[in-house]
């Protein structure tokens, strides 16, 4: 509780500290449209008659591909999952869409990020009930870890996604520990809303069921699992599908996926660039099947890029130092100036982190105790992380496993050298497993170093005075 009062109140006092502060990408733009016109009675629409003005001011280059028969409140859209929008609907709702519904809502997902706490430490100890510390440990650096203290303050899916992935790997804990139904039901439920919010989790839905089903031969419980998790999410597929007279999904964002990712000029992750070029399209349906024709074309002219290459580089960029963020929103002079040292001991407060977590959950993971009731949380990591290196990845896409990796570093730290001495003269295995956390290791400081240098001449602009108005794009 104390650990949970202290993470409040971080994340708390970074609100209020920044009350007035816009929302700084179209993302969130787009979040806010969708939440406003489902408060408006309008249904789930985005790029009403204002927004769309709004929109083209700022793009004038762009040809904004109109349907014909566009609807003044807005074009009926599948493109972002429904729940987070939802989700910021009710708060709209009930608090009013006036120029404090930015703060409101940050307000709210202060108090849902800070429930991570809670969850990490329950989580922990229902895994290793007898290592009290490393719960401690782990809730401790969920509640002081910067990019989660500052992401309350973005309009963005995973403030909520964050929570109801977490929930997930708890329940199925729990469901696999106990072998109970209602926990097999509840982990559907959590896995359907996960999916709402990101389809993404659906990768990490998949390889739980084949892994109990076949594995675990825990068959009755994971097909009702299997079976909430569907009934869940059939409503919205449901509702996609006879939009646009077809079968559709949760999202119809793969075009845009495949089309910036495979793209020549791509490095596998977000490109500016590159991002805007299926702007225009209104009609979700016209924009996802040019994306994926174009996509399938990238691939085909160079299947050993798509294959090889961009994969290596997508895992470079999932795994990358986190400064994305604060270079976009510092470069746009959201904080206006900040002189040296200060900017330079922001940004090694804000990077140091992860290099000492994802290095020590390396290490965790090769002493983890690969037991039935553990294997949960291996599977969220590589669930959750394999469909990112095959499609698109951002440094952002791993702030969802920080308090994943966070257990896995506190059994490190727990245990210490002597854990590690242990397990590499129990067996050749242990031996193996240290081995590859090492290797491991060397490639995350290599990728780290290879990013730095690439980017050397404009984070020296950054760090330079006036790098508050370099405005670079995100």
């Amino acid at each position: 509780m104390l650990i949970f009062i202290i993470a409040l109140a971080l994340r708390l006092g970074l609100v209020f500290a920044m009350r007035a502060m816009p929302i700084g990408l179209d993302d969130m733009f787009q979040y806010d449209m969708l939440a406003r016109s489902i408060v408006a009675g309008d249904g789930y629409r985005w790029y009403a008659q204002d927004d769309l003005h709004l929109v083209q001011g700022y793009f004038k280059t762009l040809d904004f591909q109109i349907p014909a028969d566009y609807d003044p409140r807005g074009v009926l859209t599948s493109f972002r999952p429904p729940l987070y929008p939802a989700f910021l609907a009710l708060i709209y709702f009930l608090t009013g869409v006036d120029a404090d519904r930015f703060f409101t809502a940050r307000l709210v997902q202060a108090f849902l990020n800070a429930a991570l706490v809670p969850l990490t430490f329950v989580l922990a100890r229902r895994l290793f009930p007898e290592k009290p510390r490393a719960a401690i440990f782990a809730a401790w650096i969920v509640a002081l870890y910067p990019m989660l203290v500052i992401y309350p303050l973005a309009l963005a899916t995973e403030n909520l996604f964050y929570v109801l992935f977490l929930g997930s790997v708890l329940s199925l804990t729990l469901a696999v520990q106990t072998r109970l139904t209602r926990f097999f039901l509840l982990s559907g439920l959590l896995l359907g809303l996960t999916a709402l919010t990101r389809s993404v989790i659906l990768g990490f839905g998949g390889l739980t069921l084949l892994w109990g089903f076949f594995i675990l031969r825990e068959r009755k419980n994971f097909l009702l699992m299997a079976l909430t998790l569907a009934l869940t999410i059939s409503p919205w597929v449901v509702r996609n599908s006879m939009l646009y007279g077809r079968p559709m999904g949760i999202e119809t964002a793969m075009g845009y996926t495949l089309y910036v990712s495979f793209h020549p000029q791509s490095t596998g992750t977000f490109q500016y660039g590159i991002s805007l070029d299926l702007i225009p399209y209104l009609d979700d349906a016209e924009r996802d099947r040019v994306g994926v024709q174009k996509g399938l074309e990238f691939i085909q002219a160079d299947p050993l890029r798509a294959v090889v290459s961009l994969p290596i580089a997508r895992a470079g960029h999932f795994f990358g130092l986190e400064r994305r963020a604060l270079q976009y929103f510092y470069s746009n002079n959201f904080f206006g100036y900040i002189p040296q040292p200060w900017l330079a001991i922001a940004a090694l407060v804000l990077l140091a982190p992860f290099v000492v977590l994802v290095c020590s959950a390396a290490f965790g993971l090769a002493i983890w105790p690969w037991r039935r009731d553990s294997i949960i949380l291996p599977l969220a990591v590589f669930g959750y992380t394999a469909p990112h290196i095959v499609l698109l990845a951002e440094e952002r896409f791993h702030y969802n496993l920080i308090p994943l990796l966070a257990i896995l570093a506190a059994l490190c730290w727990q245990g210490g050298w002597s854990a590690l001495r242990q397990t590499w003269a129990a067996s050749r295995a242990g031996k193996l497993a240290l081995g590859l956390a090492f290797v491991a290791v060397l490639l995350l400081f290599y990728n780290w170093g290879f990013e730095l240098t690439r980017d050397w001449p404009q984070l020296s602009q950054l760090l330079a005075p006036g790098g508050n108005e370099a405005h670079f794009p995100y």
